[in-house]
């Protein structure tokens, strides 16, 4: 009996540790399929859906996903849904046959960068504000999706309109391209900032003041907070261009197109804080390099970027505290890809004259920075699309 006793006792402690695992596990999975609330809107369409659409060479499919749809959403047509659907179709098949036009979709054909696209009623990105396309990274390495807001594309008129939808899914293959790059960036070089003493200004103090004061004071910001130099060193031995000219020309020395465009750069930001009339029609542009806001403005050379000039906001949890009294900044950095030209739709497209970034005149040069920051500093600052500077290293 005692015998008995033990071997009862021994397989009624396995059972109940069967019964604890079994628990456990079932926790587990109930928490890994809830998912985070950060998390939820991009896990929710990275499910496999029978019904896509096999763009020919593409490798990649086509999928309409209603999960997100509103209830003024969902009420869309269903004919609506396959013109959008369509639409989509005809555009990438149109992309892939010529692919050899679209440099950057091109690369990403090669690379498999692009897992799928996914078209929704409507596309928000983590913090509620919407896009018309919005790249996002999958758990696949080097791969990303690309969703596309089909409210978006009737508002715009471009549903059963190929051929206007082609230059626009073009542009946004940079986004592919950068988002799927998942290499190491390499380190900075420039030293830390002088943050206390940095002398920046008030708005009602930048107002009343005159256009040399303003000038002194962003002297003074060059020396312990404004800078003006990659801090990637992408210029090292690049060409240059002359003002006016689209030749490039090869420099005399390894740190010459640096120097030369370092130069340029503190000019036009001089002539923005100095003139009545940069103060008078992008305002922002001279208030923001006074008060802070912006700590870089400077030529790169990107390569893979298909943009003239960016502006980079660093996310909150890397502001800083700036001046005497501790304000805390969300600082941006203004990059001007120096090979590049504006493009149709750019605010600056009739000011560049269709001359590369690095081919503009002072003045020319210093009305595409005041517009960068007059159109895109706020919007990116203070409504959540911030990006981090890493997505933008020269390689």
């Amino acid at each position: 009996m005692p015998i008995f006793q033990h071997h009862q006792s021994k397989w009624l402690g396995v059972f109940l540790v069967i019964i604890c695992w079994c628990l456990d596990v079932s926790s587990m999975a109930w928490g890994n399929h809830r998912g985070s609330d950060d998390h939820a809107y991009f896990e929710a369409n990275d499910r496999d859906d029978a019904s896509g659409h096999l763009i020919p060479w593409g490798a990649f499919q086509v999928f309409w996903v209603a999960g997100q749809a509103t209830a003024r959403d969902s009420s869309m047509p269903t004919s609506q849904v396959e013109d959008t659907v369509q639409t989509v179709v005809k555009v990438f098949s149109q992309m892939v046959k010529h692919r050899n036009q679209y440099h950057r979709f091109d690369e990403a054909l090669t690379k498999r960068m692009l897992q799928k696209v996914i078209i929704e009623p409507r596309v928000f990105n983590r913090e509620g504000k919407e896009f018309m396309f919005l790249v996002a990274r999958t758990k696949y390495q080097g791969q990303v999706k690309l969703l596309i807001n089909a409210a978006a594309l009737k508002e715009k008129e471009l549903v059963n309109h190929p051929d206007q939808l082609v230059p626009l899914l073009e542009r946004e293959f940079q986004w592919v391209v950068s988002k799927a790059d998942t290499s190491k960036k390499p380190p900075s070089i420039l030293g830390k900032r002088n943050l206390i003493y940095a002398p920046i200004l008030a708005k009602k103090v930048i107002d009343g003041m005159t256009g040399e004061e303003r000038e002194i004071r962003l002297l003074s910001l060059f020396e312990n907070y404004l800078t003006t130099l990659d801090e990637y060193k992408s210029l090292h031995e690049q060409t240059y261009y002359e003002i006016g000219s689209s030749v490039p020309v090869s420099s005399a020395q390894p740190d010459s197109t640096a120097k030369l465009y370092d130069i340029r750069v503190r000019q036009a930001l001089q002539r923005i804080v100095r003139e009545p009339e940069f103060l008078q029609n992008t305002p922002k542009a001279a208030r923001n390099l006074l008060n802070g806001k912006i700590w870089n403005v400077s030529f790169v050379h990107i390569d893979s970027r298909d943009w003239a000039t960016r502006t980079r906001v660093l996310p909150k949890d890397k502001a800083v505290k700036v001046g005497e009294k501790g304000k805390i900044i969300q600082p941006a950095k203004i990059l001007i890809n120096f090979h590049r030209k504006a493009a149709p739709g750019d605010p600056y497209y009739d000011i560049a004259k269709n001359l590369p970034m690095g081919a503009l005149s002072t003045e020319q040069l210093a009305q595409v920075i005041a517009l960068e920051i007059e159109k895109q500093i706020i919007e990116k600052s203070m409504r959540g699309h911030v990006v981090s500077d890493e997505q933008s290293v020269p390689k």
